[in-house]
């Protein structure tokens, strides 16, 4: 049920999300780490997800953990399989050890995998480009889709085997589930094409094995996209049907997903890994620094054509909110509001307006312990400064290079 602002949410205060119990509403929502070169566990991405709990969030989300080796950005990320499970106990008991919760966000990244680096073919609703591996997808076919469905369910049990208390299932950012969501990639002519509900089958059967896959032993959440970045947000295609997923998508979804009964939140996204990046990263646009990240010959493209790619979107606090607010106000089951929440007014500001719970990213990067610092001081501010330049980082060990001293400290100059 939404919040009252009659009677005010401390987000610093316990909360449940499904069988869970939380010391507070903060989560640190995923963010791939860069730091599995073995696609396992290792002792740095131990720590980083230690850090953040010792800082005072209520749980850490392990990004990415892949259901298959075909489904990975590159094969250095972690997929799903008996072989990671040791590794990713250590991780969730060191999580667990500074009392917070630990969640795994599952995915499949479709046409966003790079077919190259994975030696697979990247996979999607048709065939449709899928740039990192300079590549086009290969179709699921119909006959396809159970046996995703079942790996899905498989990587579910082995997150809840290896400790993980939470699941975020991917259905964003054009991953592959998210793509057979978006009207402009999904052109199919089955049952899995067409209408919404037809476009959202996929996700939906995905959902529901999870679910009975592990009961009441996670939490299980999706994060869903709310606009692909192309066309335009708000509710009302206008007539192009050549736009990505909008308000009326999303909302439809939502009501589907809530009727289903298998969610225990949504987390509503934005953006397209394929179309439109930035549209969840507002702030700067680092374009020299990503370009410099990338191998030949994606390095000249970036340089020579990233700046209409890579788009600017000035940064304001809670930023995502005015999307997010039409889901709040279509259903009635937990949300968790993502983007530009950085201090304890932009908390209160969610509470206030329904969220339950709010997710939290950059601002942990550059400082994990922002959590304690914002209760101890209501009026702590972050020092992120949404410059982004974390984000072409996630080729060589996430990190904000601010604090690792790599770049200057704007705020030093004030």
């Amino acid at each position: 049920m939404t919040n009252s602002p009659a009677t005010p949410v401390d987000p610093f205060g316990p909360a449940e999300l499904g069988p869970l119990k939380l010391r507070n509403r903060i989560i640190k929502c995923a963010t791939f780490e860069g730091m599995t070169p073995d696609a396992v566990v290792t002792d740095e991405l131990i720590e980083f997800h230690r850090e953040v709990a010792a800082g005072g969030a209520a749980m850490s989300t392990v990004a990415y953990c892949a259901i298959a080796p075909e489904g990975r950005t590159d094969r250095h990320q972690i997929w799903m399989r008996p072989e990671a499970v040791a590794g990713l106990q250590r991780l969730t008991d060191a999580i667990h050890s500074e009392g917070a919760l630990a969640a795994a966000q599952l995915g499949h990244a479709g046409a966003v995998a790079n077919s190259k680096s994975n030696r697979l073919p990247a996979l999607g609703p048709g065939r449709i480009p899928a740039p990192m591996g300079m590549s086009f997808t290969k179709k699921v076919a119909r006959e396809d889709i159970p046996g995703l469905v079942a790996q899905f369910a498989t990587a579910a049990r082995l997150a809840v085997d290896s400790g993980f208390d939470g699941l975020e299932i991917h259905l964003g950012h054009n991953y592959l589930l998210s793509s057979f969501l978006s009207p402009m990639l999904n052109h199919r002519r089955d049952e899995y094409g067409g209408s919404a509900v037809n476009r959202a089958r996929f996700a939906r059967e995905v959902l529901e094995a999870v679910r009975n896959e592990v009961g009441d032993e996670a939490a299980v959440w999706a994060k869903l996209n709310m606009f692909d970045g192309v066309g335009k947000p708000g509710r009302g295609r206008g007539g192009k049907p050549w736009s990505g997923t909008n308000l009326d998508d999303a909302v439809k979804y939502a009501e589907l997903f809530e009727a289903d009964g298998h969610l225990d939140a949504i987390e509503p996204t934005a953006g397209s890994s394929l179309l439109n990046p930035m549209y969840l990263f507002h702030g700067d646009v680092p374009l020299r620094e990503f370009a410099d990240a990338m191998a030949e010959p994606i390095r000249t493209g970036m340089k020579v054509g990233g700046r209409f790619f890579l788009k600017r979107y000035p940064y304001h606090d809670t930023y995502l909110l005015p999307l997010a607010r039409e889901l709040r106000q279509a259903i009635s089951m937990p949300m968790i509001l993502l983007g530009g929440v950085t201090d304890r007014a932009s908390m209160q500001t969610a509470m206030d307006e329904g969220f339950d719970f709010v997710a939290m990213g950059r601002g942990l990067l550059r400082e994990p312990d922002l959590p304690l610092l914002i209760q101890a001081d209501p009026n702590a501010k972050s020092k992120c400064v949404h410059c982004n330049l974390c984000m072409p980082t996630i080729y060589s060990q996430t990190r904000c290079p601010i604090r690792t001293g790599e770049v200057p400290d704007p705020l030093d100059a004030i």
